[in-house]
């Protein structure tokens, strides 16, 4: 019996060091992810064996978000945590230590080819992973490792639906770059809420320019403000676009002083409602990439 005990011992702490919080074997998993887009990525690796719990709930920014006590008893209970990782979820420790939480959230931006950005005059890592496709396969692999160290009976199911679900991320970017391949790199060019499409930048050569930096949680200055405006009419930026999850006050602003006409509303940190246009990764990704490449090809 003793024998015994040692070895389901032995088990919970391998589980616990892949970021889980307790043994489970071919069972429905209660997983805890982070924001929406995360969370909808991990229901796909996990099917019908996970039950996906998002703390950021739709249209809400995770940069913002203030976590309350019945987040505290979601996280508690949870098998598994994911989060993006590279500074996006600031408020993750606080809530980990008021919910008593023994695991170790599992960082599926591990492995991302990132990059940095100047942020109110500090160099830091853009968080913004997940808008590119060819990121959110690194996500994939990280999620699949981990639900397999915690369900190890259920292993060839998540490799099955990991390795489907790459492949639909590689049919996102090529959709992509059939859309912007063939706009004129000088027309590649948006007015954005805030600087968190730079992955997708560097993926298909656009330009997004931004009163607010990597953080919808810094303000503007008056001077970067201006320094923007006139950037925009130099570099005769003719659109712009607000973003679901945070206020688009500021963007229209500038845009009322550039003359930039509205392109309409963008999902950049999380999906829409159920019953809206980006209600999962890949429908918000096409959603985007549609609402771009014909702002560009009008302005063409």
């Amino acid at each position: 019996m003793n024998k015994q005990r040692l070895l389901l011992s032995a088990a919970s702490a391998a589980f616990v060091a892949f970021g889980v919080a307790a043994p489970a074997s071919a069972e429905t998993l209660n997983v805890v992810a982070s924001f929406t887009v995360l969370a909808d990525v991990v229901k796909h690796v996990g099917g019908d064996h996970v039950k996906v719990s998002s703390l950021v709930g739709p249209n809400g920014d995770p940069h913002e978000f203030e976590p309350s006590p019945a987040d505290a008893k979601t996280l508690n209970a949870a098998k598994v945590v994911f989060v993006s990782g590279e500074g996006l979820e600031g408020w993750m420790d606080r809530l980990i230590s008021a919910s008593g939480y023994k695991g170790t959230p599992v960082v599926t931006s591990e492995g991302i080819n990132t990059r940095t950005m100047v942020d109110d005059g500090k160099t830091v890592t853009d968080p913004h992973v997940w808008n590119s496709p060819v990121n959110v396969k690194v996500w994939v692999a990280n999620i699949e490792k981990a639900l397999s160290a915690a369900d190890p009976a259920d292993a060839a199911d998540f490799k099955a639906n990991a390795e489907r679900y790459t492949k639909v991320l590689t049919e996102l970017d090529a959709y992509a770059h059939s859309k912007f391949d063939k706009i004129a790199d000088d027309r590649r060019k948006v007015l954005t809420s805030h600087d968190a499409f730079g992955y997708f930048g560097r993926e298909y050569k656009v330009s997004f320019l931004s009163p607010l930096g990597v953080s919808t949680e810094t303000e503007a200055s008056a001077a970067d403000v201006a320094k923007l405006i006139e950037q925009i009419k130099t570099e005769h930026v003719k659109t712009y676009f607000f973003e679901n999850s945070n206020d688009p006050r500021l963007v229209k602003q500038v845009a009322k002083a550039t003359g930039a006409e509205p392109g309409g509303e963008l999902y950049v940190e999380s999906l829409s409602k159920a019953n809206g246009p980006a209600s999962t990764y890949e429908k918000m990704f096409r959603y985007n990439v549609d609402q771009l490449a014909t702002a560009m090809a009008k302005s063409s």
